[in-house]
């Protein structure tokens, strides 16, 4: 009996659908375009000079890359490229919206010597890395020929990487350490998960994501069957068998050790949820996802109990109540909370000294972990204040919402474009989730299938986690949006992962080769 991959790859068309995709990303372009001039419009009063810069800048990477696809990859999925590109254009033209440096009223304003209050939004910044990381996307799709092939002459695919997969998990690791080494590593916003280089901001967990992928795909591939084997039945539950639950438990303290050394809570459930996601796609048994589960409760729990866990437990106290972090305020050893907002004469003290951020200084001086709720709340006033329909691009006021083109450009998106906007946004991304499980299912190879698979459970995760965090359904999350939110390592790991979602549909689309003698064509040779 054929398997479910060849039942779909007999009735995939095999045929290419360049046209179609083309069709899409000149859609994709209209509605990034639109949205610049929309934004100019409603924030100066005229078309912004910036829609040939940004918005043109972007229409030829993204025909750059379409001419490559149809080119190298001409069976590829005709969803994925214009999807991304979509995404990116609508993420770039909000980080212009919210950059006052490309706004008319700012510059007249600075002219006029007027004080301005500070920006961090780069729409010129963004726009680079968007060249950097189409670039990778290229670059990916030549050099990933024949991604069923691992003897295929200069190309690395991922079938080869299967090879080295001890090696790449390894990898993996040591990007998710770089930000504990003294000397390179950053903590921003109490989360250590940043590296500087030259100059540069770098997130190694973007990346490192990926290479986990590779390495989960590897190891479970050659251990599924052993996996899969019933040990206990406990009720509904069959348990497996106890020597096989150590990889998951492996799994599980690593995960702790990002989450203790880094205090970031998202990138610790993005990496055990993915091994718990790629687990159950190798063995379909939900007993590994309901172990998985508890073992994920069970870590949350510890790290809340430990004290030098403040920033992490400060994140889930303002997720139960913000009310006395709102505008600042300062956990003690004890557990008490004490506010150190503009109001209270801490704060006012530590300004009167010349304090840059007089809450820290303050907190500090009191021996305590600064945090501030303020952050969450006005994302929460802004997506209330879109309402179903939003106020319209560039007639909001998004900047309030302090790290609003960063980790909280959802929230930015929601109070422009309302609901309705924001389900069509998650819409796109389920289109990414649900064609790049299509792509796994009709790979050939079992490896393929499971890469595919944790690949499209990468952006699944990421997205459920950032966007659940700012809309108050989990606690607050460090991670980022991706291809909406500023920021270059986010933007380069996802072109990255789109382009082997692009180079796997591409083989799992394409028809098999035709023999060179028809079947039935039967040649008669006499003896006589």
């Amino acid at each position: 009996m054929n398997s479910l991959g060849d039942q779909i790859r007999a009735y995939l068309p095999y045929q290419r659908r360049n046209a179609a995709s083309l069709a899409l990303l000149a859609f994709a372009m209209v509605l990034t375009l639109s949205a610049f001039a929309e934004v100019g419009l409603a924030r100066d009063g005229n078309i912004p000079s910036g829609l040939f810069v940004y918005g043109g800048g972007l229409v030829v990477l993204a025909m750059a890359a379409y001419v490559v696809q149809a080119k190298f990859a001409p069976y590829a999925d005709p969803l994925l490229l214009p999807l991304a590109v979509a995404l990116n254009g609508l993420g770039l033209a909000m980080i212009y919206r919210l950059d006052l440096d490309t706004s008319r009223d700012h510059k007249v304003a600075e002219m006029a010597g007027k004080k301005l209050i500070s920006d961090e939004a780069n729409a010129g910044g963004q726009l680079m890395w968007t060249f950097v990381g189409i670039a990778l996307f290229v670059t990916a799709v030549l050099i990933m020929r024949d991604t069923d092939r691992p003897d295929a002459k200069f190309s690395f695919t991922p079938k080869t990487a299967q090879r080295y997969t001890y090696i790449i998990g390894l990898g993996a690791i040591i990007l998710l350490l770089l930000p504990i080494v003294p000397g390179i590593g950053a903590s921003i916003n109490g989360a250590r998960v940043w590296i500087r280089v030259a100059g540069f901001s770098v997130q190694p967990g973007e990346f490192a994501k990926l290479l986990l992928v590779v390495f989960f795909a590897g190891y479970l591939v050659n251990k599924r069957q052993a996996m899969s084997l019933i040990g206990k039945k406990v009720g509904p539950i069959s348990l497996p068998r106890a020597r096989d639950l150590g990889p998951i438990l492996v799994i599980w303290f690593f995960s702790l050790g990002v989450l203790f050394m880094q205090k970031d809570l998202g990138t610790a459930l993005l990496y055990f949820g993915l091994f718990i996601s790629m687990l159950y796609i190798a063995t379909q048994r939900v007993s590994w996802v309901v172990i998985g589960l508890g073992l994920l409760a069970v870590g949350v729990f510890v790290a809340t109990q430990l004290p030098f866990m403040g920033h992490v437990n400060q994140r889930i106290d303002i997720w139960q109540n913000p009310k006395p972090y709102f505008d600042g305020g300062c956990l003690l050893d004890s557990g008490k909370v004490v506010p150190v907002n503009p109001d209270t004469d801490l704060y006012k003290q530590a300004k009167a000294a010349g304090s840059s951020y007089p809450g820290f200084t303050a907190c500090d001086k009191l021996g305590g972990e600064y945090s501030d709720s303020a952050q969450l709340m006005k994302g929460m006033f802004a997506l209330g204040e879109g309402g179903v329909l939003g106020t319209g691009l560039g007639q909001g006021e998004p900047w309030r919402t302090p790290l609003s083109f960063s980790d909280f450009i959802f929230d930015s998106m929601g109070e422009e474009l309302g609901l309705t906007g924001l389900m069509a946004i998650l819409l796109v991304y389920a289109l990414i989730v649900q064609r790049g499980m299509k792509t796994a299912v009709a790979a050939r190879d079992p490896f393929l299938k499971l890469f595919a698979g944790g690949v499209s459970f990468v952006v699944a995760l990421q997205v459920f986690v950032i966007v659940g965090g700012v809309t108050k359904l989990i606690p607050l999350t460090g991670l980022t949006t991706p291809f909406l939110s500023q920021g270059g390592s986010s933007l380069m790991a996802n072109w990255i992962l789109i382009a082997i979602l692009v180079r796997m549909s591409h083989d799992a689309r394409k028809p098999a080769p035709q023999a060179i003698q028809d079947e039935g064509m039967t040649q008669i040779v006499s003896t006589r």
